[in-house]
């Protein structure tokens, strides 16, 4: 499956943002989707994950309460609608698809996933 995410951009601290991910080359349906960013100097952190076929999400702590991961499988489309932004969540946002032998226990670990979009860069300014 091809993924296109965006939705990035400057904002400021408390602001929200929402990040878009498009797919294409597979129905939205019966997989599951993930959302990662990766900092300057970090690695790639797990964010949010959902399964595309029904209900079931995940979410990272770092994150928990503040962001929310939705799906429109009509538009073939995912979300992570993100609130209270800080500085520190400044960094390049992924979505990504699993490989087919990984499980949903595997949600968090990015090595599980074989399908990333391009990324989309958010920056929060103080």
């Amino acid at each position: 499956v091809q993924l296109q995410a965006s939705g990035g951009g400057l904002v400021q601290t408390g602001d929200s943002l929402r990040l878009s991910c498009a797919g294409s080359g597979r129905p939205f349906n019966g997989f599951t989707l993930g959302w990662f960013r990766q900092a300057p100097g970090n690695e790639r952190e797990f964010l949010a994950a959902i399964k595309l076929n029904g209900l079931g999400s995940y979410y990272a702590n770092s994150v928990k309460g503040r962001f929310t991961i939705s799906k429109d499988t009509a538009k073939n489309t995912a979300y992570l609608q993100m609130n209270r932004l800080s500085p520190e969540d400044t960094a390049v946002y992924y979505c990504a698809v699993p490989l087919p032998s990984a499980g949903w226990g595997s949600v968090c670990n990015p090595s599980d996933y074989g399908d990333w979009g391009q990324g989309t860069l958010v920056t929060v300014s103080s």
